[in-house]
């Protein structure tokens, strides 16, 4: 599975401009799936046949996007003006390289040189708006020949694995989730189930809103990536979730209370089957499952996630071990649903 995420993390796919995960994704799971089709948003809908049709319909999701910039400007002499796409902090973008548009044009995020700043204007986090990407161009016009307003730009791809089943890359949130997605459709399956590989979840989990509303699962798993904050600098107390410690299986967060039926099942199956796994020690943050759950007239849900340091950031570090895990479960989570429905 560590190929396949090393794949998709190379692949860029900032919010809405998904084209290039989901062309590969579909490429892997069209010869092993009943129906793959895009829905008008950009969601992939796949479904594919088990051993068994259960009375209840199931979706497991996972979201395709991820988060980088958008151009919003070309200064004068050739520098290039950008906004946010999805929460990033603003501390990691300085001196980082991204590459924008279709043809991915090379640039690096920069502000005013260090020793011209003031000692007051030091203990304050730069602006976006007076940050610029340097794309090499001398001006306003030569600039325009590479890059135009509204083209987004995804960080370096570049992909580190390094310690003890460690790895850095961006957008490991969520294409951890979506390698999970792709294993289990290359498997066989014991229950039918409907996979759906959402766009736009950083931006407000647009993409699962429209899928929760048109597949209308009762029963659904949002495989995702997680905050861990298992830092020196962050109290015990405060650090979430740690890498190495397993599948994390959240009771709830800032948009979803998850199903407690569901919660009890996995957290059981984990145990049972000698997965390690951990809750979350915050409430905050939000998924797809937000949106999935107060679809229509309500669906069971409940989420599973990959612990990851540095999220939204050009630098998230994830385990292997923990990746792993979070298959396993997802696979148990299958076989018990054939089980009971």
């Amino acid at each position: 599975m560590l190929d396949t995420i090393k794949q998709l993390c190379a692949q860029p796919g900032v919010s809405g401009w998904e084209d290039s995960v989901r062309d590969y994704i579909r490429k892997r799971v069209s010869p092993h799936a009943g129906d793959v089709h895009t829905d008008a948003l950009g969601n992939l809908i796949v479904y594919k046949k088990g051993q068994k049709t259960p009375s209840k319909k199931l979706v497991l999701c996972a979201h395709m996007d991820e988060v980088g910039i958008i151009v919003t400007g070309v200064t004068e002499d050739g520098f290039v003006k950008f906004s946010s796409v999805g929460g990033i902090d603003r501390r990691v973008l300085m001196g980082k390289r991204v590459y924008i548009g279709e043809n991915g044009v090379f640039g690096v995020i920069g502000n005013k040189a260090y020793h011209l700043v003031s000692r007051e204007d030091r203990e304050k986090i730069p602006a976006l708006d007076a940050m610029y990407i340097d794309i090499g161009a001398e001006s306003k016009d030569a600039a325009e020949k590479l890059v135009s307003l509204g083209d987004t730009g995804a960080f370096d791809p570049s992909i580190v694995e390094f310690g003890d089943g460690y790895i850095k890359a961006k957008a490991l949130d969520d294409r951890v989730g979506c390698a999970v997605l792709v294993k289990l459709i290359e498997s066989p399956l014991p229950v039918d189930c409907t996979f759906v590989f959402t766009v736009q979840e950083e931006v407000g989990t647009r993409g699962a809103y429209a899928a929760a509303y048109s597949e209308a699962p009762d029963i659904a798993l949002i495989v995702e990536g997680t905050t861990a904050a298992d830092l020196p600098s962050v109290p015990a107390g405060k650090q979430v979730c740690a890498l190495g410690g397993g599948v994390v299986v959240p009771f709830m967060d800032g948009a979803t209370v998850y199903d407690k039926e569901l919660y009890a099942l996995l957290t059981q199956l984990a145990g049972d089957n000698g997965i390690p796994w951990q809750t979350k020690t915050t409430i905050s943050g939000g998924t797809d499952a937000g949106a999935v759950q107060r679809s229509r007239g309500g669906v069971m849900t409940a989420g599973i996630a990959a612990p990851l340091r540095n999220l939204h950031s050009p630098a998230c570090v994830g385990c292997t071990r923990d990746f792993e895990a979070v298959y396993r479960l997802a696979a148990l989570f299958l076989e018990e649903m054939g089980k009971r429905y």
